[in-house]
């Protein structure tokens, strides 16, 4: 179906949901952030779980540094999700968060309507933070593609964008997500709210602390 030609009231939207699960961990001294757990499940765990309320089509996660830990973790959790969930390595990862957002956008397979980008550290986050997202996407005024949440006027994540924002991207060599939305700020709608949530991510060890985490070995 034409995505965004007019308000998507009442109609079903076919999710797909890009996790980016590349980086390093420096600040954390070397550790893998979707491993982090939180109540006894990694935070990859968590998320994933989240969402299959709301039926996603494909869930695709990008790997990276400690690409075979997390590789297995996700392994462990396709026995136990319905939805289909793949993965696909950035053999780069250094060259930035960037690089696995281009990558995960081509090597999505899924017909869907709209895109969620998600990053693998956001504890709070889940179904009902998507949900409003998704509602938000339906509500959309004509020329509006993607939907970006915002926090006491910081961005957060994670972002919607439409498969025709997708498709654009696509065709422009090297272009992102991030890039192309500063380019094209008339399309972008920003969802204001006060979800500490979409805003809420782990960068250092005493982030880990703040929200109530541990490591894997823990």
């Amino acid at each position: 179906m034409p995505v965004n030609s007019e308000p998507h009231q009442n109609t079903p939207l076919r999710l797909a949901i890009l996790i980016l699960a590349a980086g390093e961990g420096s600040r954390l001294g070397g550790y893998p952030k979707a491993l982090l757990k939180k109540d006894g499940d990694t935070l990859l765990k968590r998320f994933i779980s989240s969402t299959q309320t709301l039926c996603p089509i494909e869930t695709l996660v990008v790997t990276g540094f400690y690409s075979e830990k997390i590789e297995a973790e996700i392994q462990l959790l396709q026995q136990e999700i319905k939805s289909p969930i793949t993965w696909v390595q950035n053999l780069n990862p250094a060259m930035g968060q960037s690089s696995s957002v281009r990558l995960g956008i081509t090597s999505l397979k899924s017909d869907y309507d709209v895109l969620l980008i998600a990053l693998c550290d956001q504890p709070n986050i889940g179904a009902d933070e998507i949900d409003a997202l998704l509602e938000q996407f339906n509500q959309l005024s004509k020329g509006q593609e993607i939907v970006l949440p915002m926090v006491n006027q910081q961005r957060g994540n994670p972002v919607l964008f439409s498969r025709r924002v997708m498709n654009q991207i696509l065709t422009t060599p090297e272009m992102v997500c991030r890039s192309y939305m500063d380019q094209h700020p008339e399309i972008v709608h920003g969802f204001i709210t006060d979800n500490q949530a979409y805003v809420l991510d782990v960068d250092t060890l005493s982030d880990i602390q703040k929200l109530g985490l541990d490591s894997i070995e823990s």
